[in-house]
């Protein structure tokens, strides 16, 4: 009986291995994001461990775990805020909205999300290291997506909900702003869920919250990154929830952000909520009251995307 206990356990050990692939790759201070080359899908299980060090000007070296945090971290743009500088990241897509995640020596992190894994450091843009990071990736991928049920089905957004909602969210004043580009079907809890797992941190809604917000996170030595958004109108009233995606207060003058009202109505029984999102690429004279305002990025599409 024994001899059979050990066939059968080297049998389990061979699947496993087959379904498990690794890659080494190596990631150079001077370089912003690499592409792996390894291509991911939904449910895979992703190990990787680094070495090697990077040393940037007037700095001692450091690991994959980045540099210990100082008080002038606060006005660096990181792209982790929370990671050491010159920590090795990762992120599974080429867009700026990717979600990052911090590695430093060691991770092993489920994919949630289907894409090509990239590879980076934790600094600012225009920041440079000399030396590099060898990184080997693991992947185990998970069992193949399965169709869904029949019965699951996208809720039928029909004319006349649309039409009981406005196309334009505007300011106090009454004044036209941003259109409503997006629309969420289900629970709130469900909703701030989904965009906290992409990356994506509630912003502060007055100025008050925001200082006292600010002050607590200088003091634990973290980069601030919800600055109060202004309220906006929609449905007669501010928004429920101003969101953004996770960006240091340096670059306030850029970012991508988002307001969701709940709707006056439901679809399908389930809870409605209406956006507008928006890519700030710089700051501009608002000529309708002469304000300082942010410049919207004008492809309305990609931004929904």
């Amino acid at each position: 009986m024994q001899p059979r206990k050990i066939s059968c356990l080297f049998l389990f050990t061979a699947i496993l291995c087959a379904q498990t692939e690794t890659k080494e790759i190596d990631i150079a201070g001077d370089q912003s994001w690499v592409d792996t080359g390894v291509d991911l899908r939904a449910g895979d299980s992703l190990r990787l461990a680094a070495t090697g060090t990077l040393r940037f000007s007037s700095s001692a070296p450091n690991g994959p775990e980045g540099q210990p945090r100082g008080w002038r971290d606060l006005v660096r743009a990181l792209p982790v805020n929370d990671a050491g500088r010159g920590a090795l990241l990762m992120r599974i897509g080429d867009r700026d909205t990717s979600r990052v995640f911090a590695i430093g020596a060691a991770r092993e992190i489920g994919s949630t999300t289907a894409g090509r894994l990239f590879l980076g450091t934790n600094r600012p843009s225009g920041d440079s290291a000399a030396g590099s990071f060898h990184v080997t990736i693991s992947v185990t991928r998970g069992a193949p997506a399965t169709a869904a049920p029949s019965s699951v089905a996208v809720p039928k957004v029909t004319q006349a909900i649309l039409d009981q909602i406005p196309l334009r969210i505007g300011d106090a004043d009454g004044n036209a702003g941003d259109r409503v580009n997006f629309l969420i079907a289900g629970s709130e809890q469900a909703m701030l869920k989904t965009f906290e797992a992409a990356g994506w941190v509630k912003v502060d809604r007055s100025v008050s919250d925001a200082v006292l917000h600010g002050l607590l996170l200088s003091l634990s030595k973290q980069a601030y990154l919800t600055l109060p958004m202004s309220e906006l109108r929609l449905f007669g009233r501010g928004q429920d929830y101003g969101m953004a995606h996770a960006e240091p207060v340096s670059v306030v003058a850029s970012g991508q952000n988002l307001r969701l009202w709940k709707a006056p109505v439901e679809v399908e029984g389930q809870t409605l909520w209406a956006g507008a999102a928006t890519h700030d690429i710089g700051l501009e004279k608002d000529r309708r009251n002469g304000k300082v305002a942010h410049k919207r990025e004008t492809e309305v599409d990609g931004q929904r995307e």
